[in-house]
């Protein structure tokens, strides 16, 4: 029995959002082909996933110097302990999904700021003499996203998830673009149909 992770860094849900209408035939399969594993979402909007900020470094710089978690501020203990939780959901997984929306060439800030939560030094790499050692190697992961271009994986949004994830460790299993909606509108159903289906493909061998 493997674990899985979701990461829906999406405000919408697939009434609304191609990536996510892709994420849940994804996932429909998946489960279908898989039905005793585990599947853990985190959905980055619904939870107001924090931003990492001069409150979090400064505490981290307390904790460093002796400071007891319990003395940091409410505030900054909830943070602190949502980057955490994250982090150890992350570490937990077996395999991971990521599903966003391609905004401006780059992904929603929620999404980078989960991946700061998951860059850890002596958690999920370490530094030597000879540079970084990926501490999770040969984690699986996915990545889903629509954006209303074509790009074929040439975008920053892209290329950014895909190397933070391989620095940790983790291997692109396969990436599923829906692209081209705005560009050729009159072929957007289609093109949406051709994404939810290589998600099964993908899916029945993920």
């Amino acid at each position: 029995m493997s674990k899985v992770l979701v990461i829906k860094a999406h405000p919408f849900n697939g009434d609304k959002s191609r990536t996510i209408k892709t994420l849940d035939t994804f996932l429909e399969t998946y489960q279908a082909k898989n039905p005793d594993d585990e599947i853990e979402s985190l959905d980055l909007f619904a939870t107001n996933f924090p931003e990492l900020d001069g409150s979090m470094m400064a505490a981290w710089g307390q904790l460093a110097n002796g400071t007891a978690f319990t003395d940091l501020p409410a505030d900054v203990q909830k943070v602190m302990g949502q980057f955490n939780d994250a982090l150890a959901q992350f570490k937990a997984a077996d395999k991971l999904v990521i599903a966003n929306p391609m905004w401006n060439l780059s992904i929603p800030a929620q999404l980078k700021s989960w991946i700061d939560a998951i860059t850890v030094v002596g958690e999920t790499f370490r530094y030597t003499a000879t540079g970084h050692v990926a501490l999770l190697p040969e984690k699986p992961f996915v990545h889903i996203q629509a954006a209303g271009g074509k790009y074929e994986g040439q975008d920053l949004g892209t290329q950014y998830v895909q190397a933070a994830l391989e620095y940790l460790g983790a291997k692109r299993f396969a990436k599923i673009g829906v692209e081209g909606m705005d560009h050729f509108p009159d072929q957007a159903d289609q093109i949406v149909a051709a994404a939810q289906e290589e998600a099964k493909t993908v899916a029945s061998k993920f």
